[in-house]
Formats: C-alpha cells, sequence, structure tokens
C-alpha cells in the first residue's frame, strides 16, 4: 500500500466552491466492475472438502491488473490532498511524471490534468484522492488501456484507511450452550447454526488438535467423514489461545486432542454481514411465526460478499440460487449492495463462452434478476452498466437455439433445472418458458435503454417463443405442458416446472390456469417437488392464483417438518419421505446436504409478497399494490421494506390498517359487506372486490370490512 501526500489547489471543471456550500466527499473509486469480479475470485477459491482445496468449477474471471485514472481540473489556490491506493502507482501531473515514492507536490496555479497509473495483479487495484475540493469520485475516467475511457466505479467505502479489499463483516464471541466430554474429547453445542471460527483456550502441552465440524451432532461425531475439519499443531511456543484461521459453518464441534494437550474451554467468534433486518412478520399461528424467523436466520447468515448458496459445503454464488435470494432480500433486509454485488459478480467480462456457472437455466436467471433490481429499487444504473453485456449473453443464449428454434443443451452446458430425477432429453419446456421471459426482460431494458431496435427485436422474439411454446407442449389430453420433446414429438410425460413458470408469468389463459392447477399443481400423482428451491416457484403460482389458504398448509407441514426435525436453518433438500441419517446425505457422503441453505428461506418472501401482499407495481415503489391475504388465518401484520421506509400493514377478518411513508399505493382486498374507511374512498370493483387509494404518507389507514376470501 503506497501513499502520496500532495499539495494542490484545485478547481473542478466548471465546478467553484462557495462560501456556506458543501464540500465534495472522497470515496475510494476502482474499474467498474472489478472490485466485484476481485472480490468473488477471494470468495470462491475458499471451499474446501476434508480439508482440500476445491476451487469453482465455473469460470471466475477478475480484475485488471493495470488501470488509469485521470482527471481535468483548474486550481486557484493551493490546497494540500492525500492520495492512497492499493497497489504500485504513479502520478502524472500534465506531462511531468514524480518520482514513485515522492510524497508531496506543489502545482502552480491554471489548467491542469492529473493521470495516475496503478498495477496489482493479486488486489484489485483502487484509488482515494481526499483534499478540500479535489477528491475521487464518479467524475474521475477510467481506463483499462483499451483506449476507452468511462467513469470511475464506488461504492461505501468513504474512509481513507478502509480500502475496499477489507471487506467490512461484524464479530462477535459467544460460548456453547452445551460442553460434552466424550472418550476425553470436548463436543461443543452451540445451540444453532453459525458462521465464523472457533477458538480454543487455556491450551496446554505439545501435540495435535483435530477439529471435526458439523450441522448436525453425527456429523461432528464422525472424523472420518465429516465434510470440514481443521488440524493444528501444538507446540511450547504456541499461545495459550488459539482462533483458527478458516472460518467454519457449524452448529457442533468435536475437539479431538491429542493425548499431551489439555484444552480448558473453547468458544466461537462468529462473523457476520453487518444487516439491518426491516422486514417484520406476524400471525395467529405461532409455528408460521418460527417459520419466518427460521427463514430469516437463514438468509442472514447466507447473505455475506455475495449471496452464497449455503454456509457449509459450497460457499459459491449460484445465480439459480442468488435469485431468490435477492428477492427475500427485498422483503427482509433491502440491503441492495449485496445484490448488485453478485449481480455483477455473477456475469463476469466478454467474451461469453458458457452459461453462467455452466447452467443453462442459470443464465435466465440472471437476466431476470437484473429487472428486478431495477423493479425493487428505481434504480436503473444497473441495467445501464450491465446492458452491453446482457446483449453478448443473449447472443450466446442463442447459439444454443436448435432447428426448430427451441434451446437445448449442447455437450459443455450443465442441463439442471432441479435435483429430481428426470428426463433431461431433448427440447424441455421449462427452458423454453424462461428463456422466452429472459426475451421480455431483455426488451424492457432495452426500452429503459431507449435502444427501440433492441427492444422492439427481443419483443418479437419473446411473443413468438411464448406461441410456439405453447402451441408445441401443450397437451389437451394431460392438461398441461409435456416436460420435454424428442424427435418433434411429444413426450407423454408431465412435470411441475414449466406449468408452474408460466403460469406464475401470466402465460396461460384462465382455462390452461385452472387446467394447470386442478391436473398439476394440486394433483399428487405429479411427481413432488423435495428441493426448498422448486417449491418457492410451485408455491409462489399457486398463490398467484388465489390458493393462500393451500400454500399456508404447504409451508406448515414442508418447512414446518424441518423444525420438527430440530432444524434451526432451513435446507438444501427435504424430502418427508426420508429417515434420520437420510436427511443429512447428499451427493453419495452421509453428511453432503447442506442444513443452511439460501433457497431454504423462501417463506420471507411467500409471506411478504402474497401474506402481507406488498409488491411495487412501477419502478422503486413510485406505485405499489398491497392485496393481503389471511390464507386461513385469524390475523397477521408486519413491514415490508421499501426504497422510502417500510409499508406498515395488519389485517384480521374484520379490520385492516396500513401505513405508508410514500404515496402511490392501493389496497386491494375482499369484503362481503361494504367496507368504512377512517380516510379516502373505497372503489366497489365488483365480486366482492374492493379499493382504496393510500395516497396520505405517514398517515395510517382504517378499513372495517367483513372477510371475503
Amino acid at each position: 500500500m503506497k501513499r502520496l501526500l500532495i499539495s494542490v489547489i484545485i478547481l473542478f471543471s466548471g465546478y467553484f466552491v462557495t462560501q456556506g456550500q458543501a464540500q465534495p466527499k472522497a470515496t475510494w473509486i476502482w474499474f467498474p466492475g472489478d472490485y466485484e469480479l476481485w472480490l468473488h475470485k477471494e470468495v470462491s477459491l475458499r471451499r474446501t472438502e476434508r480439508s482440500a482445496f476445491y476451487p469453482a468449477f465455473f469460470r471466475v474471471d477478475t480484475h485488471y491488473g493495470a488501470i488509469n485514472f485521470k482527471k481535468e481540473f483548474t486550481l486557484s489556490q493551493p490546497e494540500e490532498i492525500e492520495i492512497k491506493t492499493t497497489g504500485r502507482f504513479n502520478v502524472k501531473i500534465d506531462s511531468q511524471y514524480y518520482p514513485e515514492h515522492t510524497d508531496r507536490l506543489k502545482i502552480p496555479a491554471g489548467k491542469h490534468s492529473i493521470s495516475i497509473d496503478i498495477a496489482n495483479y493479486d488486489t484489485v487495484p483502487c484509488l482515494y484522492v481526499k483534499g478540500t475540493i479535489l477528491v475521487s469520485d464518479s467524475s474521475w475516467r477510467v481506463s483499462c488501456y483499451n483506449t476507452q475511457w468511462i467513469p470511475a466505479a464506488f461504492g461505501d467505502y468513504n474512509c481513507i484507511d478502509a480500502s475496499p479489499v477489507n471487506f467490512r463483516f461484524n464479530f462477535s464471541e459467544i460460548s456453547p450452550v452445551k460442553t460434552e466430554n466424550i472418550n476425553s474429547n470436548i463436543l461443543l453445542d452451540f445451540g444453532k447454526e453459525t458462521f465464523g471460527y472457533l477458538r480454543l483456550k487455556g491450551i496446554k502441552g505439545t501435540g495435535e488438535v483435530k477439529i471435526c465440524y458439523g450441522e448436525s451432532r453425527e456429523e461432528a461425531l464422525s472424523p472420518d467423514s465429516c465434510e470440514t475439519y481443521d488440524r493444528i499443531i501444538i507446540t511450547k511456543d504456541s499461545s495459550a489461545s488459539y482462533t483458527l484461521k478458516s472460518s467454519k459453518a457449524l452448529r457442533f464441534a468435536y475437539v479431538l486432542p491429542s493425548k499431551n494437550v489439555t484444552i480448558s474451554n473453547c468458544s466461537f467468534i462468529t462473523e457476520s454481514l453487518p444487516l439491518t433486518q426491516k422486514g417484520k412478520f406476524r400471525c395467529s399461528n405461532d409455528k408460521l411465526n418460527k417459520i419466518w424467523d427460521v427463514s430469516a436466520y437463514t438468509l442472514s447468515l447466507t447473505t455475506r460478499e455475495f449471496m452464497l448458496d449455503g454456509i457449509k459445503r459450497d460457499r459459491w454464488l449460484w445465480a439459480g440460487d442468488a435469485i431468490q435470494s435477492f428477492l427475500m432480500n427485498y422483503y427482509l433486509f433491502f440491503d441492495t449492495d449485496v445484490n448488485r454485488r453478485s449481480i455483477i459478480a455473477e456475469r463476469g467480462k466478454d467474451p461469453v463462452e458458457a452459461h453462467i456457472n455452466h447452467i443453462v437455466d442459470y443464465s435466465y436467471y440472471w437476466f431476470l434478476s437484473i429487472y428486478d433490481f431495477y423493479l425493487y429499487t428505481g434504480d436503473a444504473s444497473l441495467i445501464k452498466m450491465m446492458y452491453p453485456k446482457m446483449l453478448t449473453m443473449m447472443d450466446f443464449c442463442a447459439t444454443r437455439l436448435n432447428k426448430n428454434n427451441f434451446i437445448v443443451g449442447r455437450t459443455s452446458d450443465w442441463i439442471y433445472l432441479d435435483w429430481a430425477d428426470m428426463n433431461k432429453e431433448g427440447e424441455l419446456s421449462a427452458y423454453q418458458v424462461l428463456y422466452a421471459r429472459s426475451l421480455e426482460t431483455l426488451a424492457a431494458c432495452a426500452k429503459i435503454m431507449n435502444d427501440t431496435e433492441n427492444a422492439n427485436k427481443y419483443s418479437i422474439l419473446a411473443t413468438d417463443m411464448k406461441a410456439r411454446t405453447l402451441q408445441l407442449f401443450w397437451n389437451d389430453n394431460l392438461h398441461a405442458l409435456v416436460h420435454n420433446r424428442k424427435n418433434d414429438k411429444q413426450i407423454n410425460y408431465v412435470t411441475r416446472y414449466s406449468n408452474m413458470f408460466a403460469l406464475m408469468y401470466g402465460y396461460l389463459d384462465e382455462k390452461k390456469s385452472e387446467d394447470v392447477k386442478k391436473h398439476v399443481l394440486m394433483n399428487d400423482s405429479v411427481q413432488s417437488i423435495t428441493t426448498p428451491y422448486m417449491r418457492f416457484y410451485e408455491l409462489a403460482a399457486l398463490c398467484e392464483i388465489g390458493e393462500h389458504k393451500y400454500v399456508v398448509n404447504e409451508m406448515l407441514n414442508y418447512w414446518g417438518g424441518m423444525l420438527d426435525l430440530g432444524a434451526t436453518t432451513f435446507w438444501e433438500v427435504y424430502n418427508p419421505k426420508e429417515k434420520g441419517t437420510q436427511h443429512l446425505a447428499m451427493y453419495g457422503r452421509p453428511y453432503g446436504r447442506s442444513l443452511c441453505h439460501a433457497w431454504g428461506a423462501s417463506p420471507v418472501y411467500l409471506l411478504g409478497k402474497y401474506y402481507l401482499g406488498v409488491q411495487p407495481k412501477s419502478a422503486g415503489y413510485k406505485s405499489w399494490m398491497c392485496e393481503p391475504h389471511l390464507g386461513g388465518l385469524d390475523w397477521l401484520e408486519g413491514s415490508v421494506p421499501t426504497p422510502f421506509g417500510n409499508i406498515d400493514l395488519s389485517i384480521s377478518k374484520t379490520v385492516i390498517k396500513i401505513k405508508s411513508m410514500q404515496q402511490g399505493g392501493t389496497l386491494k382486498f375482499r369484503s362481503s359487506k361494504t367496507p368504512k374507511t377512517n380516510r379516502g374512498n373505497v372503489a366497489d370493483l365488483g365480486n366482492n372486490v374492493f379499493e382504496l387509494k393510500v395516497d396520505m404518507p405517514d398517515s395510517e389507514y382504517m378499513i372495517k370490512y367483513v372477510n371475503a376470501e
């Protein structure tokens, strides 16, 4: 890390600071996207399996090792500025270079330009310039020496001594809730799943200590098959206290010291992203409240540098997992920075040579996540940044179209969709539906970018893909989209995937929607879904067609089933038919299953969007809808975070209360009697459906009604 103190007087081109005017603020800047790519590389290299290094097996891009920042300015009087970088650097003012280790410079008044080259092939090159007038911010231009200059990127790193390469976490020390001595070894139980670093205290003697970690008691007590473990050597020079160097996920830790080593006690240093839980939910069912709480805790653990899949095994950024985490985040933390970092990191750099994570469907989820970001935040800057890469990504996706213009997987593609056993040959209807949705999304983003040509192009392609998918995959006898076609013929095989996606995206007419509901989604003879991952979409689709009571029961049975087995976080897979340690096994390993998996937290999203009923209708909640549903509950209440603050709601069978900090809202509900309100006018839409405009900020609306769900 090099530091340069320079005395300079600077006036921004066209910018004058006068008395009483706010001074510009300095922040760390970097090449757009490079910080996220570098951080993703670092995170992707942390996985181990039984202490063996296990790097990501999909493409992970990284930062440019050398970049150049520049800015033109006008001096009015001398001023000291301070420069700090995260690499080796030089400074050029006008045409004069200064020695590498120069500490201070004086620059005469007049028009000048400053150029700073930074090189660091290990850590992302970042720049901080601090002065009264001249500061590092997005007004600087940056290039990777490709003759193109673009505005520098920045984030929430505003202190010169806290660079972005030192990612900010919160740390706290906790003690085990229970300690057992087993054959001179120590079993620690921390009461619930957690993440961080084990600390050994009161160490005496010399020898070896092995620590076996477990999300379950059984895993921790299995030294030969636990997924993660550490081994440390204690010498006569070792400290009496030792904190393990690599972070681990666990509830249990089994400490096995050799016969010449004793340990008096242990603690755990938790590591977590600083998050504020803004979303809230409570209802008349205690078990559903517990499901929401455990879902929120699960997401808090997997929300880190990026939206990670789980905290024990992969700890990687998977686009299919992440899009669900993004949506949950909008209803719980509304931490847009982690969503933004993740979306940028997922894509990487051009040229596109493979699907994101090598998985066909994950590329489509990436498109959808970009528009979701804009819809929930109102921030179009991510679309503007990623739009060229959206176009090249879609060009790549088009290379997977066959002679029928349907998406198929190539030899190098991972055709995933879900972990369930299924036929993946030929043309999968789910892929066509997801591809159509991606085309629609790109058309919408092109419109935001004022790219009329591509907006029209992708809109036409989306319309055609939807029409041909329904024409060639729909089977009237089966009342559903068939799962796949092979050799231009339908396979008489139905799964839930394409049908629930088509229903959720509004691609089915009223009759087909009813057919799918009856013959697929609420038909036990159709192969059931056993991952919370796809239950997310299945239950969302059912909520879209009004099956809120059914979905409440499904949540109580499915997520409640994990709670009944002692879950403190929700799992990667839950199959109610499994027994005992079968719930721990996966990938042919006895403890391969993740017991803290982000996609297990979907009740946060389902309860926020479909029961509290809040969702944006235009970007950034400039207009929004609240359509609450009790789903068979006596009452529910909660808060949904938005860019302008929380929307607070409570609903019983006779009273609705709603309060928001911004106008533009519409409350929609069903009542068997004409409702009364303390403010505004209730509109009767017919069939016991009513609407009320929520246009008075920071004012509580109270509606007396008779619930008619």
